[in-house]
Parts: structure tokens; sequence; C-alpha cells
């Protein structure tokens, strides 16, 4: 190892096992010792939802662009002596318009699958004026919904095209809004985290002035006595984040799946690599509590001389 590597390590070194007499500055429990591990793992708990929330979102916004980017429905209202020949024209023209892949009429059980949701399982096809619909699926390079609206409204007058953008795009900006705001929750978790740690070691060093003032007497500079206050509050902070994104992942595994549809938020949790993000959440609470309590710990040292 080169003499430039030796001062970063004996630092990192020290960090972990710390200086017996100066940890004495440092009260090893009571308030402020729950207080920080506590708040660390409260805040890595409500971090894992808030990186799962923001990755779901995620995959939702991608599923809907992809899904629905490519589909299309025709719905023809027609008498029903009509019904079948218009759906006949239908299916004639859309297979005759270049970049449709495959067209195909809905039959009664698929219908009455989608309607169900809303008008439950008896729903009677046949004797209530349900449009027809036609299932289009295009092809990577699309077609011209322009030109076919106006030869389907020259050719089957009860045919109506809805290429779903006008729903599909506010669904995926929604989708990517939300996704938006969980980074941003995430943020403010981090920034309450500092918060809450920067007044517990305020709190710490002026429970313990005495001691500090003793520490001045025999010699002792502030940056030695605020490392005995930065190195127990960033353990502490790391533990209790382990603690609390444990428990997070845990919570998050026990959601329901993403293939049970009886819910909007059951595909809320992480897929593959992502359940890897929040094993970064003790060490970045650690290193936030580094900073936060070395900085309260010089500015409230230089405000007690």
């Amino acid at each position: 190892m080169n003499a430039r590597g030796t001062p970063g390590l004996r630092r990192a070194l020290a960090l972990l096992v710390g200086d017996p007499s100066a940890d004495r500055a440092v009260p090893p429990t009571g308030f402020t010792a729950r207080l920080t591990v506590f708040t660390a793992g409260a805040m890595a708990f409500l971090a894992v939802f808030a990186i799962a929330f923001s990755l779901a979102t995620g995959r939702l916004a991608d599923r809907w662009s992809s899904e629905l980017a490519r589909t299309a429905t025709l719905r023809i209202s027609a008498p029903a002596d009509q019904a079948d020949a218009q759906v006949g024209r239908a299916l004639t023209v859309l297979e005759q318009t270049p970049g449709v892949a495959t067209a195909r009429a809905l039959d009664d059980d698929e219908e009455r699958a989608l309607l169900e949701p809303w008008f439950g399982p008896d729903l009677p096809l046949d004797t209530l004026p349900i449009p027809q619909l036609i299932e289009i699926t295009e092809t990577a390079e699309g077609y011209d919904a322009t030109g076919l609206r106006a030869r389907l409204q020259a050719e089957v007058p009860g045919a109506v095209l809805d290429d779903h953008t006008r729903w599909r795009v506010p669904l995926v900006a929604a989708a990517e809004r939300l996704r938006t705001l969980g980074w941003v929750a995430l943020l403010l978790i981090g920034a309450a985290t500092a918060a809450m740690i920067t007044l517990a070691a305020q709190s710490a060093l002026s429970a313990n002035a005495q001691v500090i003032r003793v520490m001045r007497l025999v010699g002792a500079r502030d940056t030695y006595i605020a490392g005995a206050f930065v190195r127990r509050f960033t353990l502490r902070s790391g533990l209790g984040a382990a603690i609390g994104t444990a428990l997070g992942l845990v919570a998050v595994a026990a959601l329901p799946d993403g293939s049970d549809a009886s819910g909007f938020l059951t595909g809320l949790g992480f897929r593959g690599a992502g359940w890897l993000v929040p094993l970064l959440i003790p060490p970045l609470a650690a290193v936030t509590a580094f900073f936060a309590t070395r900085a309260a710990a010089l500015r409230t040292l230089r405000s007690q001389a």
C-alpha cells in the first residue's frame, strides 16, 4: 500500500474503532442514542417504499406506453340487420390498410368479459345495443390514423376508430409524475434524516458540555471531540438504517403479487436486480449522518468556546 492511501485507511479504522477517551464525551445510551437509531430505521423503512413506488410506477408507465401504443379499437354501432355487413367491410378495410398487422372482431364472451367489472357477470348482450368491437394491432411502422378514419367514414358509417391516444398519453404522463414524486419523497426522507440526526447530535453536545469543557482544559481539540460524536452517530444511523431496510424489504415482499389483478397497486414491489437498490440505503444513511453530525458538532463546539 502506498503512503498516500495510508491516512485514508487510518481514518476509516479510527471511525470504526474509535477512541475510548473521546468516546466518553458521547453518551452510549439514552435519549439521543434511541432517537438516532429509531429515526434512521423509520426513515429507511419509508425509503424502501419510496424506492419501490418509484420503480413500480416506472414499470407501469413503460408497460402502458409499450402495450397501448400499438393497439387500437374500432367500435361499430349499427342496426342488427346491418351489423355483420359493416363488420365485414371494416375488416376488409383494415386488412388493406398499410401498417395494420392484425384486426379481429371480439366475440360475445370477450365483450362480456370487458363489461363484467362494471355490469356484473350476467350481462344479457343479446338484449342490449352493445357496439361490436374490433381489436387492431399495428406494425412497428404504424398506420395513418387520419386517412383510415376518412376511409372508414366513407365505407363504414357506423365505425369509430379509437387509437387510445386520448387517454393513453395522460395515463403515461400521470405515471411519470408519480415516479418523480417518489424520488422527491426519497430526497425529503434524506433531508429529514439529516435534520433529526443534527438535532440529536446538538442535544448530546449540550448535555455533555461540562465533559467537553474538561477535555478542552487537558488539551483536546474540537476536531478530536467532534470525531467521537461523528463516529457514534454514524454507526448508530447505519445500524438503524440497516434494521429499517430489512423490515421494509420484508414488508414489500409480503405485498400481493403483481399477477393478482384485484387491485391497482398489486404490482408495487421490486423485480430482479431492483431488490439490490434498497441495499444502498444503510451506507447512504451513514454518509448522511457523518456529514450532518460533523457539521453540527463543529458548529456547536465553536458556539461553546
